[in-house]
């Protein structure tokens, strides 16, 4: 070991890449199925306390005249609370018990099997509407079910679509380039198994440009070398990690501009006329102008995963620099043009009641629905959310509104905001006129 030391600078972190080279710009190769990765914002403590992002920083501010409550009064002939906001709405096309929605899982099995399967099972017990996300057809195969074995893409779809009810909820289907590929949508659209969800309008097919862990970057997973020799076919697959067991296998990440956005979407209505279109983006600088282009073309919901966003592998310096928190993203969007479906970091009532404000439809639990389903496969999930909905209860009678489509920016103070901005409400909307309000 020199002895030659460096007062003020990152020592340790440079003898570890002088040692291990590339392994270090990844977490730890057998850390990957077993533990969660996202932005360093998460302080490391496990209970989303400990590292506030911008979301955290802002407060609810209740007004002290509250018009909207004193109409709710007169309908009711009573005095309201927070047992009377109604949390129903429609998110992306789908009818959802609340403004919530199960975040893309791709091809990765957490912790001790699929919990993709008993997460989808306890959504559609919620009735919300549930993402499957990319690669699940490219690593895990397709087969139709005909001989008894589902492919872990249709068993999860089965867990969903036989325990959802009538008329809520919906389940989403990324592709990304190996899924296209593939064919995954003209699979799953063709497929008898899938039909009751398609027919009733409760199927739906994700564009995904992009997402909150890696910007820029298509996926990336870890996989052992018997796997790797498979996959090496179909994806980019090197020996990056340090050892032996483990490669790092590497998903393209497509190439878009508006048109061929554009073009994707019009594809994507005109071959599956029965299924609900969404986009995804990353949380890159123009934003705006790329919801603004999806919704224009047709989307029935753009998602933006903000860079707190994102359980997927990622190198390192992509999960602690790399993209627009969720708060700038919904800023620079504004007043959304369509249903906007943001995701980063929601873990309960005050950070969905923030970003449903800042113009959210609908926030999507990723991190926190896989931890919740990993501490109990049965009703962990569901427990989360009721906790959730209570708060988002609260918060949004406490601001003298009676659903979240009703909550602006006017309703949260920032340290940066000038006081002007927070200082008076706008009118209220007319139940009638909600964008997104549940029929």
């Amino acid at each position: 070991m020199s002895g030659l030391h460096a007062a003020g600078f990152p020592e340790q972190a440079v003898r570890a890449r002088a040692r291990a080279g590339t392994a270090e710009v990844f977490p730890a190769a057998g850390a990957y199925g077993a533990q969660l990765f996202g932005s360093s914002a998460d302080g490391g403590g496990g209970d989303g306390r400990d590292g506030r992002d911008s979301l955290d920083a802002m407060r609810i501010v209740p007004p002290v005249f509250m018009p909207r409550r004193l109409e709710r009064l007169i309908e009711l002939g009573r005095e309201p609370s927070y047992e009377d906001v109604d949390l129903g709405t429609t998110v992306g096309g789908f009818r959802s018990e609340l403004p919530l929605y199960l975040s893309a899982f791709g091809s990765t099995r957490a912790g001790s099997g699929d919990l993709g399967v008993a997460a989808g099972r306890q959504a559609a017990r919620l009735g919300i509407p549930m993402v499957i996300g990319e690669n699940m057809v490219p690593v895990h195969g397709y087969r139709r079910g005909d001989d008894g074995i589902r492919s872990a893409l249709l068993e999860r779809v089965a867990a969903y679509a036989e325990t959802v009810a009538d008329g809520v909820g919906g389940v989403v289907v990324q592709q990304s380039t190996e899924d296209a590929d593939s064919e995954v949508w003209n699979l799953l659209y063709s497929d008898p198994g899938t039909r009751a969800l398609r027919d009733s309008g409760r199927l739906g097919f994700e564009l995904k440009v992009g997402q909150g862990a890696k910007p820029g970057l298509g996926g990336m997973t870890v996989v052992g070398e018997p796997e790797a020799d498979q996959l090496a076919g179909q994806f980019t697959v090197r020996n990056l990690l340090g050892d032996t067991a483990h490669r790092l296998r590497c998903a393209t990440p497509g190439t878009f501009t508006e048109e061929i956005v554009r073009q994707q979407l019009r594809f994507m209505r005109n071959n599956f006329p029965l299924a609900r279109t969404w986009v995804k983006f990353h949380p890159g600088r123009d934003i705006a102008r790329a919801a603004g282009t999806a919704w224009a073309a047709g989307a029935d919901a753009v998602t933006v995963d903000g860079a707190e966003g994102g359980t997927g592998w990622a190198p390192r310096v992509f999960l602690d620099q790399v993209g627009l928190p969720l708060v700038e993203c919904l800023r620079r969007i504004g007043r959304p043009g369509g249903d906007l479906l943001a995701t980063g970091r929601i873990w309960e009532g005050g950070r969905a009641t923030r970003a449903l404000a800042l113009g959210a439809t609908a926030v999507g639990l990723g991190r926190a629905a896989l931890l919740a389903v990993d501490e109990d496969p049965r009703s962990g999930l569901i427990r989360l959310v009721e906790a959730l909905a209570l708060e988002l209860r609260l918060l949004t009678s406490a601001v003298g509104q009676y659903h979240p489509a009703d909550l602006t920016p006017s309703d949260l103070w920032s340290p940066d905001t000038p006081a002007s901005t927070t200082a008076a409400a706008p009118p209220p909307t007319p139940a009638a006129a909600r964008p997104g309000s549940a029929q």
